[in-house]
């Protein structure tokens, strides 16, 4: 074995003795079962979708089949590097291009792009795109319009492509106000950014005239595909009026969401907005693929090399599964589950938009806050008790007190009877023994924490398992 071909050097020459500690650190000396112990121990204080029910409105947390694993680990996809040359990756090449293809089908886009990484960029990307629109005709516009029920993501992805938002507000009926609509409309709106449906988990019959006055004024109609999954087989996008979108891969099609993977936000265009799409597009000529950078009005990359290789297998794998039949019963399903926790849930908690829903229904805690001062905090805390994670809480904004449940279309029946049964549990705990639900949760690893603290004094060193909890941690 050849020698060092650099002048060896000492740790204490490298970094300075001052950097180097005085005494070894104090490490636990432990036997490898023990190790093994130790994180299994913690592994099974995790709460993830293979162990329980995820009711995260708007965030879809749904099963991601195991066969979405199997295909992503093949060796010729695992293992590919993604500078590898062109005639190299055919296969991976053709899987982008197809899954774009069936986006498209999808949606009725004109054309789809996938290299945007999460849903947020992909807002970003429409937005950007809506900008080089506009400004390629000469008519550079200022605001993006936004219902006040819009994700936050909307209003920040708008920002950061260089747009002041302005808000729209909801009619009573939850869907945008049309009135309030036309009073905003002006030479200067760039556009509209609308959820359908949107997350009070309503469809916004009225759509269609939104577009029509959008596209009146000269101005393009964003689309946030995040509840994309109550509408496929139904309705496409392109129908709607709608002139770019992004679709939530790590969502819609099952891939694992949130600290369970990386995600997807393929972005689609009306042919109007085509030039403008990143580059690298993957192109077919014959059966041949190949990348190209020919675009001169392109909005150049958004994400290194295409986007998340991984998760493009993985919603392949899901949509080539369900086929077009598959997708719809989907979003059938989806409406039916969250329906019939709308309907398990009447009457015990409130409900500010009653009527039929999608794919999710937001209850509110009003009633009781007021007859017995419980806030949802105090319900969602109590549902880790009860072997439930928690929905999300005061979203969307215009909900005050707001339990926003969306079930997915993968739970069964059982499966919502035990967490409505749960959920009007904690309502009868909310009337008989109050201080029970602000302690909640009592079972859980951690107890509730005080949040303003945790929020300006942050504290990491403390573990699970550790023999004493700092005082500030709570009891």
């Amino acid at each position: 074995m050849k020698g060092l071909d650099v002048p060896r050097k000492g740790l204490s020459e490298l970094l300075g003795e001052k950097l180097l500690r005085k005494t070894p650190p104090p490490l636990p000396e432990v036997s490898e079962n023990e190790v093994v112990r130790h994180y299994h121990r913690l592994s099974a204080m995790n709460y993830h979708v293979d162990r329980g029910f995820y009711p995260l409105g708007s965030c879809t947390m749904k099963y991601n089949p195991k066969i979405n694993e199997r295909v992503s680990r093949l060796p010729g996809f695992g293992s590919l590097h993604p500078l590898a040359p062109v005639e190299a990756v055919q296969g991976a090449l053709r899987l982008m291009w197809e899954l774009a293809e069936y986006l498209r089908e999808i949606s009725g886009m004109h054309a789809v792009h996938l290299q945007p990484s999460a849903g947020a960029q992909g807002e970003f990307t429409g937005v950007t795109l809506i900008r080089r629109y506009h400004e390629d005709r000469g008519d550079p516009r200022e605001i993006i319009l936004m219902p006040d029920s819009a994700h936050g993501t909307n209003p920040a992805s708008s920002v950061l492509a260089g747009y002041h938002t302005l808000a729209v507000k909801s009619a009573d009926d939850g869907t945008i106000s049309l009135e309030d609509l036309k009073s905003k409309l002006n030479d200067r709106v760039a556009a509209i950014m609308i959820t359908n449906p949107n997350t009070l988990g309503l469809f916004e019959r009225n759509i269609k005239e939104v577009s029509e006055l959008l596209h009146k004024a000269g101005a393009l109609v964003y689309m946030d595909g995040a509840n994309l999954n109550a509408a496929i087989g139904y309705v496409k996008t392109a129908e709607m009026g709608v002139d770019v979108m992004h679709f939530n891969l790590h969502k819609t099609f099952s891939t694992p969401h949130g600290g369970g993977g990386p995600g997807s936000g393929p972005v689609g265009v009306v042919k109007e907005l085509e030039p403008f799409l990143p580059v690298p597009r993957v192109v077919k000529d014959g059966e041949r693929f190949s990348l190209s950078y020919d675009f001169p009005k392109s909005m150049g990359r958004v994400h290194s090399f295409y986007g998340n290789f991984n998760v493009f297998l993985k919603a392949y794998t899901f949509i080539r599964m369900a086929g077009a039949e598959g997708l719809k019963r989907m979003s059938e399903d989806a409406v039916i589950n969250a329906n019939y926790v709308r309907v398990g849930l009447s009457g015990i908690y409130d409900l500010h938009y009653p009527g039929v829903c999608t794919h999710e229904v937001v209850f509110a805690a009003t009633n009781l806050l007021k007859d017995y001062g419980i806030k949802t905090l105090d319900v969602a805390k109590r549902l880790l008790d009860l072997g439930f994670h928690a929905p999300t809480v005061y979203f969307p904004l215009i909900v005050h007190e707001a339990l926003m449940i969306e079930p997915t279309e993968n739970e069964s029946k059982e499966t919502l009877d035990g967490f409505i049964g749960a959920m009007k549990q904690i309502a009868r705990e909310a009337k008989e023994n109050p201080e029970l639900l602000k302690q909640a949760p009592t079972s859980a690893p951690v107890r509730r924490l005080d949040e303003v603290k945790a929020a300006k004094d942050l504290n990491v060193r403390w573990m699970a398992g550790a023999p004493e909890k700092p005082k500030e941690l709570g009891a």
